[in-house]
């Protein structure tokens, strides 16, 4: 995960396109936009196995 850190999130990401992405998680995701899947890891109230969902639509 450390090497990921700085995996870039593009900026225009559709985080709607993650079907088991929580909503809650999307709501933030969506309203903080994080540039790196760091950023993303350290939002409050986002889950771990969101982060990995992410980190694999990333990929």
């Amino acid at each position: 995960m450390h090497r990921l850190e700085n995996l870039h999130i593009p900026e225009n990401f559709d985080y709607g396109s993650i079907p088991s992405l929580s909503a809650e998680s999307r709501g933030k995701l969506e309203s903080v936009r994080p540039l790196t899947l760091g950023q993303a890891s350290r939002i409050s109230g986002i889950r771990n196995s969101d982060i990995m969902l992410l980190m694999v639509y990333l990929k």
